[in-house]
């Protein structure tokens, strides 16, 4: 049997389309290993949002070469489609395929295995290339499942380089969502992300449909003890009727990810951002006055080419009177072909640094203050893992990752949990006791020692 490793970097959207890539190679007979270890093919499914990434790529290949230089290393994803001479420059790697053919590499193995010449496949991405169903075969690794709703994005902010990566908006059509929803609640999950690169823009292209239209679909279709958690959505993409659902409706976890970039309105206008400072503020308090107990998480970037200390200066005073709960800081990483990537930068690399820190210390803060909320409150987690012998740590709708104690596994069940102390930044939580779920706990974990049967 072949053995297969792979390795995902950037976002959440790789890695669910990682998952969807191991299934054909499950299919054709492969095993699947740890990246550590060696094997007969490394799939290094690359990001190239900022030129860390594109470093760490580049290392992350290096190494499978280094640990089999009999392998066949296949670079796939966002490096493999914008710079694949970049990649062809780096002794052992012998397939570079982009996003529109990464999910065939399996089969493109296969044809490689026949004359072993190294092959380049990264043609452009276009609106006729539609999302396919993914459904698994097994459950995966992660607790959570993720389905990968859309692709694609066609905003153009200044900074970005993913619209040219990931090509324009592709929405997955809501039949084909509902059979994978259908079919990871069958496998046992109870949590599931609709994540995509610009996840607001679902339905664009498809006649009558949206995000809040989806959602009121999947869930009136299949009921159930799960819930659905989204991933980033833009400012501008929170209408009226999903903030209304996300109120309305249970199943909905309370958590928006909600992406600022600048707390000054002259660096958004030259990100090419669409909203105003005033209207993030507005679109925050709202909701959060809506939905009691919601988390907003954003990200943020500081360095901006334009930035100067003022702008920096609005950008912390913004998120500082708002009640976020946490924030993604990241410093701008020029990216050349992007329009942000000819103008001169005033800001210098320790200058970026000093206020990505100073972010960093606001995060922590703000994190502190929206948990100390939930002191003595009682809320439901998804257990994520296993910490310790008989320590558990889950996963709230709202976000907040809580340690506490139990005698049975509970893993990837949703278990209740009253919060109890916050020490050196971590949650802790203590069980409140399900007479009938732990009843049916201990009675699994006798049967799977030997009792009862």
């Amino acid at each position: 049997m072949p053995k297969a490793a792979f390795y995902t970097l950037g976002c959440k959207v790789n890695q669910v389309e990682t998952e969807q890539i191991k299934e054909e190679f499950i299919k054709k007979g492969y095993k699947i290993v740890d990246f550590s270890e060696s094997a007969d093919v490394y799939v290094i499914n690359t990001c190239t949002v900022t030129h860390i990434s594109d470093r760490k790529s580049r290392a992350v290949i290096r190494r499978a070469v280094r640990r089999n230089p009999e392998a066949i290393v296949a670079v796939v994803g966002c490096l493999a489609q914008i710079d694949a001479e970049q990649i062809g420059r780096i002794e052992g790697v012998d397939l570079i395929v982009g996003n529109k053919e990464k999910y065939n590499i399996a089969s493109i193995i296969d044809d490689y295995n026949l004359g072993r010449q190294k092959k380049v496949i990264n043609p452009v991405i276009s609106s006729k290339d539609k999302l396919n169903p993914v459904i698994y075969t097994y459950k995966h690794e992660r607790t959570r499942a993720f389905i990968k709703i859309q692709d694609g994005c066609q905003s153009f902010c200044s900074y970005c380089i993913v619209p040219y990566a990931r090509g324009p908006v592709r929405s997955k059509l809501p039949e084909v969502v509902l059979s994978e929803v259908r079919q990871l609640i069958d496998l046992g999950y109870k949590e599931i992300v609709f994540t995509g690169i610009h996840t607001g823009m679902y339905g664009i292209d498809l006649k009558g449909w949206n995000l809040g239209s989806l959602l009121k679909f999947i869930l009136d279709e299949v009921k159930g003890e799960y819930r659905i958690r989204l991933s980033s959505i833009e400012p501008l993409e929170l209408n009226e009727e999903l903030c209304k659902f996300i109120k309305e409706e249970k199943r909905l976890c309370r958590h928006l990810h909600i992406p600022l970039q600048s707390g000054s309105n002259k660096v958004l206008k030259d990100m090419n951002r669409r909203y105003t400072r005033e209207y993030y503020r507005d679109l925050i308090m709202k909701i959060a006055e809506e939905v009691p107990g919601i988390a907003f998480t954003a990200d943020v970037m500081v360095g901006f080419p334009t930035e100067t200390e003022k702008d920096f200066e609005d950008t912390y005073e913004l998120l500082n009177s708002l009640p976020v709960y946490d924030l993604h800081v990241f410093k701008y990483s020029r990216r050349p072909g992007t329009k942000a990537a000819q103008m001169i930068s005033a800001v210098t690399e320790e200058e970026k640094q000093k206020r990505s820190e100073e972010l960093i210390k606001l995060a922590d803060k703000k994190r502190t203050n929206f948990i100390s909320r939930f002191l003595g409150h009682e809320i439901m987690l998804l257990v994520e893992r296993k910490w310790g012998i008989k320590s558990y740590i889950g996963l709230s709708d709202n976000y907040i990752e809580v340690e506490f104690f139990s005698e049975n596994d509970l893993t990837g069940e949703l278990t209740k949990v009253r919060i109890e102390k916050i020490e050196d930044g971590k949650v802790y939580g203590s069980l409140i006791l399900d007479n009938n779920c732990c009843a049916n706990k201990q009675q699994q974990n006798m049967e799977g020692e030997g009792y009862g049967i």
